[in-house]
């Protein structure tokens, strides 16, 4: 059972890492954590529902989804390393 999502276990490897770069989003622009966090639930929970439904068919398309999720997860990585620096840049202009 396990072999049918092997080519997925990149995805599911990166996804907690953009996770997490989200998390740190948040976290520079202030944002509610209660929202944040369920509005996460829901997206996790969506996102289950969809990957139990839609297993079968997403298995054909497996490399796409694997190239576009990492690319995606770039992406981010890339968006919220800048925005951390924008907003230190920006607190180490007010302190001075």
């Amino acid at each position: 059972m396990l072999e049918e999502y092997l080519p997925f276990i990149g995805l599911l490897i990166f996804g907690n890492i953009e996770n997490l770069i989200l998390a740190s989003q948040g976290e520079v622009k202030k944002a509610n954590i209660l929202s944040l966090s369920i509005m996460s639930i829901i997206i996790v929970i969506a996102w289950f529902i969809i990957g139990t439904i839609l297993t079968d068919e997403a298995m054909k398309y497996s490399n796409i989804i694997d190239f576009i999720g990492g690319l995606a997860i770039f992406i981010l990585g890339i968006q919220a390393v800048y925005e951390a620096y924008k907003s230190k840049k920006a607190k180490k202009a007010i302190n001075n």
